[in-house]
């Protein structure tokens, strides 16, 4: 009967303590640790790693928001403790995963006992008290985060008006310029002819009577003959290229210095809310400091007219909005409320609750849309999810939905409010009577178009991949290049967004049977822009999407009628064909710039205008019969496809857009598109979020298991970490404060030594470190007895007994500092204190989780993931540790090296024959 080479790794490993640490040995005849090397880092390989110098000092130092390490806890992955070597991207400070669980210690129950005996024989309880103020504080995050949603929607417009008026005057300046040769001196231009009966606004024009008056200024009084330019600061030689450059580029540059301020600003936030969700602690993700940031930044980044969106940068604002209110305290301000009033949510369980509400909140802030927010933070974000807290994001995204409702139409009689003031994609409705606008053999178009927009997605992601590996190389190190980086990116889509239109240099008349049209299409014909045409019966069809908001092009696209039964088309094929390339090129190349920026609106928006190219096809196919459906049920298909190839979001996305356009009759059409649009993007590559995610090798946990385990028949013991330091029940002070100083370990199993090693519990790094800053230890004399034992290598936990070392720390006090717990370089030890006793007992988890080194790994995978785990004690069948997993140790790269290792003999009895 041979002994299976793992199982007698196991039994000859043995517990032994030098310099009073109790630490694994694992000799060099244990096959377990002994067949693969500590230093060799074959996981976690820098050799192809080809940053310059100044890029591995700029990681070292941890100033960059790429997070490019895969270790938690302190453990790292995948046997034999090669977690001691460099990180993968061996740059970033260290992740720690969350605690989700509570460590059940002695002075924990204490705390809970103490809380059911006050609540004994109590109507209003301290349960019922604190449900109340997680409604209170869930009400509070709504109606704050609506608040930041107007601020930013409201200043980003007014900043584009401001920018698009000087514009447009120089354009009507210059256009207007040969017919009145006084202007040019004087600096002002006369009023139109009755034949340009338009005057320039930030979204286009405004109609004029006959007399050349603009309306709004007739009703209000004022006469404005003519506009004088010289209202301005500077005209730029009436050039209206150079002012739109100096806007754009300003407001851009000023959105890159708020990222400059505070780096993990910038981008959309969706990436690091998914990781915080999942259980990873991001540093600096949900502080004050990064909320003030992300928003100024995201309000002048779009108002640069860059291709970016509002809607992502509100998921990241609405989770630290939620994540500040529920802890009642900031560290940017100084300030601090009572512990004994948010005590019960100062942990990561409550604030990981809080910031799925505040992403709920975040979505129907940005698109009016409070069911797909809910569906959104239970599809993307969080891991863990319960009934309850599924109410609680319901009322969350319904408290914010409220206040928009509110401040929109608070200039409106009470109860009468006008919907059509909140966000939406305009009024999406039948054209014919008691009929749909598609048939439904066109589902099998929309599949198609599903399956283009899956292309397209995979396409911009592969792109977008490939180039911020490149930037991460060469510019994401240096925070002066991030913002060089910026000014030219903001002079390429300036000078693109300029050039289209003159490439173009059509112009086409305004339509005029607009009998049958509806209010909301003669209301998008004053958005079309008379870009070098005559004002009030011209138009400039590509100037009409580059030179105004987004949200204002996709109405266009998706409103503007096209049944196919005339010859009539708002925008042609070719102008439709010269806005969709370059517009979702220069939306690759933006996402990643040190700007805030989200990716919804110019997914949205670019989808809009290829399913209108595509529908517009058709149109001429069918030579102009009405076969189709008409082309802005084209442009939706496609803005859902090209935004579902990109994100691959199937259930959120839907229910979002249903909500957006307040016409159920897509829905069918939209789950099969977005369906269709996952399948085939899924084919070429993973989600843009996702590609990110892994970029800056952050150790996301997947919900499935990861394919390699299965199919490879791995144990728990083949993938855990066997650098495992171990305390016992009583240890001196000098050996856990050494413990510390050398190891970034972020738990430590305590093993009692009088039963051979058994696991008694765990205690985390925190704990220790706060029980050290507060001289939680006792003399000498208080174990000794008076007798020197301090050389006999016996266990002082039993010489103590049941008696408890003084003084004794009380479970409230040690979270007290959440989440800034002292770390050991705040800890001073005075001269004597090293040989004094520090008593574990009641401060040790003592029901921390195991499992079994002979586990499957989908078994420990889905333990892991399924609770939120931080670390995964790994024992015997005697209950001794034999190793540690952490969240890395489960990473596909992290089996793939088990196996490489040779690790794949499973353990069955005790032994093979």
């Amino acid at each position: 009967m041979a002994t299976h080479p793992l199982r007698s790794g196991y039994q000859n490993t043995t517990m032994s303590y030098s310099n009073d640490i109790a630490t694994r040995d694992y000799s060099d005849d244990d096959e377990l640790s002994g067949g693969y090397n500590p230093n060799n880092n074959n996981s976690f390989d820098d050799s192809e790693d080809d940053l310059n110098s100044e890029a591995r000092e700029y990681y070292n130092s941890g100033a960059s928001e790429l997070v490019t390490t895969v270790r938690g806890d302190g453990y790292g992955g995948g046997g034999g403790g090669h977690h001691g070597g460099n990180n993968r991207g061996g740059y970033a400070s260290s992740l720690q995963s969350h605690n989700y669980e509570p460590d059940e210690s002695e002075v924990w129950r204490a705390y809970v006992a103490q809380q059911h005996f006050t609540n004994r024989g109590q109507w209003w309880t301290t349960g019922k008290l604190r449900a109340l103020k997680r409604w209170g504080l869930t009400f509070l995050v709504g109606v704050l985060q609506a608040v930041i949603a107007i601020t930013c929607n409201m200043a980003s417009r007014r900043l584009g008006e401001v920018k698009f008026d000087h514009v447009y005057d120089l354009l009507a300046y210059n256009a207007m310029g040969s017919a009145s040769p006084s202007s040019s001196s004087s600096g002002s231009m006369s009023a139109p002819t009755e034949d340009q009966y338009a005057y320039y606004t930030a979204d286009g024009y405004l109609d004029m009577n006959q007399d050349g008056i603009p309306d709004e200024q007739q009703e209000s009084g004022g006469g404005g003959e003519e506009t004088d330019l010289n209202e301005y600061f500077f005209n730029f030689w009436h050039s209206p290229f150079l002012a739109f450059l100096f806007y754009q580029t300003v407001f851009a540059t000023i959105a890159s210095l708020f990222v400059y301020i505070e780096p993990v600003s910038g981008g959309s936030g969706i990436p690091e809310v998914k990781c915080f969700l999942n259980g990873i602690d991001l540093p600096r993700i949900v502080r004050f400091k990064t909320l003030v940031c992300k928003v100024i930044g995201v309000t002048f980044s779009v108002a640069a007219g860059l291709p970016v969106g509002k809607e992502g940068p509100m998921v990241h604002s609405g989770s630290v909005v939620a994540a500040g209110i529920s802890q009642g305290k900031t560290r940017l301000w100084g300030k601090d409320t009572s512990f004994s009033k948010f005590s019960d949510f100062r942990n990561d369980r409550e604030k990981r609750d809080f910031v799925a509400c505040g992403a709920a909140a975040g979505v129907a802030s940005a698109f009016g849309a409070p069911i797909g927010g809910v569906l959104f933070s239970l599809e993307e974000g969080a891991s863990y999810w319960s009934t309850k807290l599924t109410w609680r994001a319901f009322f969350c995204a319904m408290v914010t939905l409220g206040t928009l409702f509110a401040i929109r139409n608070q200039d409106i009689k009470f109860g009468q409010a006008n919907v059509d003031k909140l966000f939406s994609f305009g009024e999406f409705t039948a054209i014919g009577d008691g009929m749909v606008n598609f048939s439904v053999w066109e589902l099998l178009l929309f599949i198609l178009i599903g399956c283009l927009g899956g292309l397209i997605g995979a396409c911009f992601n592969a792109g977008n991949e490939h180039l911020t590996i490149w930037r991460m190389k060469n510019v994401n190190f240096c925070k002066k290049r991030r913002v060089i980086e910026v000014v030219v990116m903001s002079l390429l889509v300036t000078t693109v967004s300029f050039v289209m239109p003159l490439i173009w240099n059509r112009c086409t008349e305004l339509p005029t049977d607009m009998q049958d049209w509806t209010n909301q299409e003669k209301e998008l014909v004053n958005n079309l822009v008379p870009f070098n045409c005559i004002p009030g019966k011209e138009y400039n069809e590509v100037a009409s999407l580059f030179f105004c908001e987004a949200d204002v092009a996709i109405r266009q696209l998706f409103h503007f009628r096209e049944t196919g039964e005339t010859d009539a088309a708002t925008f042609s094929s070719a102008a439709l064909f010269l806005f969709f390339i370059p517009y979702i090129t220069l939306a690759s190349l933006v996402y990643g710039i040190a700007v805030p920026s989200g990716l919804f609106v110019p997914s949205l928006l670019a989808g809009a205008a290829f399913g209108r190219l595509f529908g517009h096809l058709l149109h001429k196919l069918d030579h102009t019969s009405g076969t189709f459906a008409d082309s802005g049920t084209y442009a939706l298909m496609g803005a859902a496809a090209v935004l579902g190839g990109m994100a691959r979001m199937t259930i959120s996305l839907t229910v979002i857009l249903l909500e957006a356009t307040g016409n159920m009759q897509y829905c069918l059409p939209l789950m099969m598109t977005l369906m269709s649009a996952r399948f085939v993007g899924n084919v070429f590559n993973e989600g843009l979020y996702d590609i990110h995610i892994h970029l800056k090798h952050i150790p996301f946990l997947e919900p499935d298991v990861p394919t390699i385990a299965e199919r490879h028949e791995i144990v728990a013991g083949q993938v855990m970490s066997t650098e495992v330091k171990c305390l016992r029940p009583v240890e001196r002070v000098g050996v856990v404060y050494d413990l510390l100083k050398n190891a970034q370990h972020g738990n430590f199993p305590i093993v009692d030594t009088a039963s051979s090693g058994t696991l008694y519990g765990t205690a985390s790094r925190t704990m220790l470190c706060t029980l050290l800053q507060r001289r939680a230890f006792g003399q000498p004399h208080d174990v000794n007895n008076g007798q020197n034992h301090s050389n006999t290598g016996e266990d002082y936990a039993e010489l103590l007994g049941p008696k408890r070392l003084s003084p004794l720390v009380q479970w409230d006090t040690l979270e007290r500092v959440y989440p800034r717990y002292p770390t050991i370089d705040d800890v001073e030890l005075r001269p004597g204190d090293r040989n004094c006793w520090l008593d574990l007992r009641p401060y040790a988890n003592t029901a921390p989780y195991t499992i079994n080194e002979t586990a499957s790994i989908q078994r420990t995978y889905r333990l892991f993931r399924t609770l939120g785990l931080r670390f995964l004690c790994v024992v015997n069948h005697n209950n001794q540790v034999v190793g540690i997993i952490t969240r890395v140790d489960l990473l596909p790269d992290s089996l793939s090296d088990a196996i490489m290792r040779g690790r794949n003999a499973h353990m069955v009895g005790g032994g093979l024959s």
